[in-house]
């Protein structure tokens, strides 16, 4: 027997893959409590009672499933309501530096998977890095399809190395990266610029780029230098802009998990 949307959502949460499940909860009467479940490869099951109803479905819970929210929507006087699921967002660090040991410890407090990648392998040690999901011995290419890229995955490149910063970034801004950040001054990031426009990159692709990483939190030290960077990386995925709290003119001060 096939499992319900239902259960096959809670299964995908409880295994933390992604996924959404759509419900009619009003509007409608004939379809409220039909359910919709949306898999992260957009393949669906179940219905929810006409197919206009599907499409908008499919729309939202892949919209949500990936901004990992879940909300009420109304399509066309029903009411929709996306639970959606996702695993912890991943960070990914090139630069096995004593500036990605604490940005590991503080994105796996913050409830992140930090991934550490970097070829030298008398840098790149489990051992430096205990906080890591995995400590990647490899080049950014070969890094990344380790590791893997999507829309729900966060770049942070702190090597100050040319050879390994561009390359991490000729992957990461080409990417579906949610966010791709760099460490160096203004003076480091406008090489690093014209290196990547005489590599073929064009304007559209370089705005992408955070660069210099961070929020300006006047970080001193490791500490809160990944403080600053952990800072943006989570205004980034909540659409905010990082500024202070007093200094915000309505809607909610701290958003709350549905």
């Amino acid at each position: 027997m096939s499992p319900t949307p239902q259960g096959e959502f809670a299964a995908i949460a409880a295994a933390e893959g992604r996924a959404a499940v759509v419900t009619v909860v009003g509007g409608q009467a004939a379809q409220v409590g039909a359910k919709m479940l949306v898999r992260e490869d957009g393949s669906t099951s179940g219905s929810l009672g006409t197919s206009d109803l599907d499409a908008a479905g499919t729309a939202l819970g892949t919209s949500l499933m990936w901004a990992e929210r879940s909300e009420l929507h109304e399509h066309e006087g029903a009411q929709l309501f996306v639970d959606a699921t996702a695993p912890a967002p991943r960070l990914v660090i090139f630069g096995a530096i004593d500036y990605a040991t604490a940005l590991c410890s503080l994105a796996r407090a913050a409830g992140w998977r930090p991934f550490v990648c970097d070829p030298r392998s008398q840098f790149a040690t489990p051992e430096r890095f205990p906080d890591a999901e995995a400590v990647i011995r490899a080049w950014p290419e070969e890094a990344f399809e380790q590791v893997g890229i999507d829309r729900a995955t966060y770049v942070a490149v702190l090597t100050h190395d040319p050879k390994l910063d561009d390359a991490a970034l000729g992957v990461a801004l080409r990417s579906d990266a949610a966010y791709v950040g760099a460490m160096g001054s203004r003076r480091a990031q406008e090489r690093r610029r014209e290196r990547l426009i005489e590599k073929g990159f064009e304007e559209e692709e370089l705005d992408r780029l955070a660069a210099p990483i961070g929020l300006d939190l006047g970080a001193t030290g490791p500490e809160e230098t990944a403080l600053s960077v952990m800072a943006e990386v989570v205004a980034v995925r909540n659409g905010r802009e990082g500024g202070r709290l007093r200094d915000k003119q309505g809607g909610r001060i701290h958003e709350v998990g549905a």
